[in-house]
C-alpha cells in the first residue's frame, strides 16, 4: 500500500496559552479527525501524527490510521521555544515511522510537516538540528507558518516546500490557527484523492498556494 505520513508540529510554549492559543488547536482537531478518519480512502492512503514542542519536544500522536483511533490528544502550553529540541525528535521519529512502514511492506511517500509557531526560538544551534532535518534520508516536505510574534524569515528558513506567515493585525491568531488546521486537513484529503487518481504515479502534494489570513512567503534564497 502506498502511504503518505503527515505530521501537524505546534508550538506549545507559554505565549499560546489561552483561547487565543493552543485552545484553537485543540477545539479544530476534532475536526479534522472526523474529515479524515469518515473518509475511507483518504485515512487508508495517509497517516497522522501529532507533535508539541516548547523546552522539550514530545509526540502527542505517534503516526496513526486516524479511522483506527476514537480522538487525539490535546495540547498544552508552557515553556520556551526549542526549536532544535522539536527538529532533532522529527528527524528521529519519522526515520523509526518510515522504516517500520516499509518493514510492513508498504511504499512510503516524502514525509510532509506541518510546522506552526508564534514564537522566534530561544535555543543555539537550533539550524544544526534543522540542517540535519533538511539533509538526512527521508528529509520531509515542510510547509511553515508564523502567527503573532514569529519571525517571517525564521519561518522561510525552516520550511522547504512552502511558508506562511499571519497577514497582519487585523487577523487575530485565533483566526489564523483555525485556518491553519483547516489548510492542513484540505492537504491530507486533497493529496490523498491525488494518489488514488494517479496511483501513485505522477502523484503530487496537494497543498495551498494561499491560505486565508496568512501571506504566501517566497522561499527562494541564494
Amino acid at each position: 500500500m502506498q502511504l503518505l505520513p503527515f505530521y501537524m508540529v505546534c508550538d506549545e510554549s507559554g505565549s499560546m496559552a489561552g483561547p487565543e492559543g493552543v485552545d484553537i488547536i485543540n477545539a479544530a482537531l476534532p475536526d479534522l479527525h472526523h474529515e479524515i478518519s469518515t473518509n475511507p480512502s483518504v485515512a487508508d492512503k495517509t497517516r497522522f501524527a501529532l507533535i508539541g514542542f516548547s523546552t522539550q519536544a514530545s509526540v502527542l500522536q505517534p503516526l496513526a490510521d486516524l479511522s483506527e483511533l476514537t480522538q487525539l490528544p490535546s495540547l498544552s502550553a508552557g515553556g520556551v521555544t526549542s526549536f532544535g529540541a522539536v527538529f532533532r525528535l522529527l528527524k528521529d521519529t519519522i526515520e523509526k515511522d518510515v522504516t517500520a512502514l516499509k518493514g510492513e511492506g508498504h511504499d512510503v511517500y516524502r514525509p510532509v510537516v506541518f510546522f506552526l509557531s508564534d514564537g522566534i526560538p530561544t535555543d543555539e544551534g537550533w539550524r544544526t538540528a534543522l540542517n540535519d532535518l533538511h539533509t538526512f534520508r527521508y528529509a520531509p516536505k515542510i510547509i511553515a507558518f508564523g502567527i503573532s510574534d514569529a519571525d517571517a524569515a525564521t519561518i522561510t528558513e525552516v520550511a522547504n516546500f512552502k511558508a506562511f506567515m499571519q497577514r497582519d493585525e487585523s487577523v487575530s491568531p485565533a483566526v489564523a490557527l483555525r485556518e491553519f488546521a483547516s489548510s492542513l486537513t484540505r492537504s491530507i484529503v486533497s493529496s490523498a484523492t491525488s494518489m488514488a487518481a494517479q496511483g501513485g504515479d505522477g502523484f503530487e502534494l496537494q497543498v495551498d498556494e494561499q491560505v486565508p489570513g496568512f501571506t504566501s512567503l517566497s522561499l527562494d534564497k541564494l
